[in-house]
């Protein structure tokens, strides 16, 4: 039997069982079923307990971390091959030959070709250089480049150079780097590589780092079914396994004429094969946008609403710090 009170008589009880001597400031759903199960009710109790727990100072700086997406996924393509290119620093590394401890690391949105290489310091100069050597001296004038805030990034004469030749340079926010995701995703390849390749020896990741770079090249990407080596050059690589196994392509007779046509239909093909791994891509970029997009809660602010600033942690408070 549940005793239905009076309008007066629920602050008094969302306050006690939320923050009294028995309470330690319990999330809605959960004030809302201990009022109940201690004998009380009234119609809008739900509401009450959520409405009181969104005001409650303590509960909102020592709640759990809201972890559901707050927007629809929106995910960024390349509308041809090396038009888009992420680009991000990774490092610090094991001083390896060189005095090198940092890596530059660029991939292609379109076919997710990898270029990478070592430095010494990260530095605007640096990063300008990679950047004529090993995307606009090889692949042309993109489009578009994606990096973080970084200060190598926002150097003047690098956005100047940028400006000039036409390219638009995107940032992503301080809080949110998942908005250079096939960067993030590259240095994950990388990392993984090279932490497999070494063991102990650590120090040797420089040497070890071109071989990471052509096993990625020439293993199929998950999203578009295609290896980067055969969406940018329209031909498989020889990887030694077919020399040492003797593969049919190894076998087959040399034939001068034949290898040129061969070459030929290859390249021929090579258009629709990128608007095949294209629409796959989509496809599947698609399916994991539905799935996301169901676990939507947006939070909706307007302006003069009170909202809670993330700060820094304060060391000495150690686990008890708020969220």
């Amino acid at each position: 039997m549940l005793k239905c009170v009076e309008e007066g008589q629920v602050e008094y009880i969302l306050n006690e069982i939320h923050e009294g001597i028995n309470g330690q400031h319990i999330e809605g759903r959960s004030l809302a079923r201990k009022a109940l199960r201690a004998g009380f009710y009234w119609p809008t109790m739900q509401a009450d307990a959520k409405k009181h727990v969104k005001n409650c100072d303590k509960y909102q700086r020592h709640g759990d971390m809201h972890l559901a997406p707050p927007s629809e996924l929106r995910s960024l393509s390349s509308p041809w091959p090396f038009a888009w290119w992420g680009m991000d620093i990774l490092g610090s590394f094991p001083t390896a030959s060189g005095q090198n401890k940092y890596l530059i690391v660029v991939v292609d949105y379109f076919t997710k070709w990898i270029e990478a290489e070592p430095l010494v310091k990260i530095s605007a100069f640096n990063i300008l250089r990679f950047f004529k050597r090993n995307i606009l001296a090889r692949f042309g004038v993109p489009l578009a480049v994606v990096t973080d805030n970084g200060t190598q990034f926002t150097y003047k004469k690098f956005q100047e150079f940028l400006a000039k030749i036409g390219t638009t340079h995107h940032f992503t926010s301080v809080e949110h780097p998942q908005t250079n995701g096939k960067a993030e995703a590259a240095n994950r390849v990388i990392l993984r590589g090279l932490k497999r390749r070494l063991g102990e020896a650590k120090m040797k990741w420089t040497e070890e780092l071109h071989s990471v770079l052509w096993s990625y090249r020439t293993t199929p990407h998950s999203t578009t079914g295609e290896t980067p080596f055969r969406l940018t050059y329209g031909t498989e690589a020889v990887i030694p396994v077919e020399t040492g196994a003797s593969s049919h392509k190894i076998e087959a007779p040399v034939n001068d004429d034949l290898n040129s046509e061969m070459l030929r239909e290859e390249l021929d093909l090579l258009e629709e094969l990128r608007d095949s791994a294209a629409l796959r891509e989509a496809s599947l970029k698609q399916k994991i946008a539905i799935r996301h997009d169901k676990k939507v809660i947006k939070r909706d602010f307007d302006v003069g609403s009170l909202v809670l600033r993330q700060n820094q942690r304060d060391s000495r408070e150690g686990k008890l710090a708020a969220n």
